[in-house]
């Protein structure tokens, strides 16, 4: 039910970088969000709302001798859901400010009776990912599923043509994935913050999720600089789940999409 689930993509060739020179990492010009960006959505199965979920950008911290992003992701059931299925999901990533890539990320699900707590530190100096579980090699700039979602909105699609894949790898638990995107096209979308033109994808998710799923993942980001996820259909065993765009605060540009 945590769903929103995002969007791992991108053209990113992760090459083994072993630097201990700050000034050796990647930078990545861009205004796809800033601090203070909040985006909420509803939690739609059919016509009843099952939950909401948010992503918001509270403030920028020094970790690791650089500037991040802290960037917040939870997820609630409504109350009048909370009898059959109660949900309190909370993700949490450091991204760093410059390169759009993580340092720490921490994972607490609260659903029904299952719980669990997960926390990786990404050393990108050292490629080694510290996990609450054991010490792991990573490739640089590896990604946990939220810092690949804002590393996401950083490029551009428009040289892309249907049925084009595109690659990033995610660390999650003691692995890394590779993950491919599917580009679908264009498409308009009309959700309840409005309607947009959106890029349409679809990831195939293998691990580390927002979300358990069965099924196909499909993803709308608003066609323009910003690329804010619109709606988020995911197949389950019995119809769909849709996460819906409800509200949008503090964007860092205009949203052009917008029809």
């Amino acid at each position: 039910m945590s769903i929103i689930l995002f969007i791992l993509m991108g053209n990113l060739v992760v090459a083994p970088i072993d630097s201990s020179n700050s000034t050796d990492f990647r930078k990545i010009e861009h205004n796809a969000f800033k601090v203070g960006e909040r985006l909420t959505f509803d939690l739609n199965y059919g016509f009843i709302t099952a939950g909401v979920a948010e992503f918001h950008i509270p403030k920028i911290k020094r970790i690791s001798g650089r500037e991040a992003y802290h960037v917040t992701f939870k997820v609630n059931s409504v109350a009048t859901f909370d009898a059959l299925y109660r949900v309190r999901d909370t993700y949490e990533t450091y991204i760093d400010v410059d390169g759009i890539f993580p340092w720490r990320f921490e994972q607490h699900i609260r659903e029904g009776g299952y719980t669990r707590d997960f926390s990786a530190f990404f050393d990108q100096r050292k490629m080694k990912a510290k996990t609450s579980e054991g010490e792991y090699e990573i490739p640089q700039y590896v990604n946990d599923i939220v810092s690949a979602f804002y590393y996401a909105r950083t490029l551009d699609f428009s040289t892309l043509k249907i049925n084009d894949k595109i690659n990033l790898q995610n660390f999650y638990k003691d692995k890394v994935y590779d993950l491919d995107v599917v580009y679908l096209g264009k498409e308009i979308v009309e959700v309840e913050a409005g309607k947009f033109e959106c890029i349409k994808v679809e990831p195939l998710v293998q691990e580390g999720g927002l979300f358990k799923h069965e099924g196909d993942i499909v993803i709308w980001l608003s066609n323009d600089e910003l690329k804010i996820p619109v709606r988020v259909r995911t197949k389950i065993i019995i119809g769909y789940i849709d996460a819906e765009l409800t509200k949008y605060e503090n964007l860092s540009g205009e949203l052009t999409s917008k029809r």
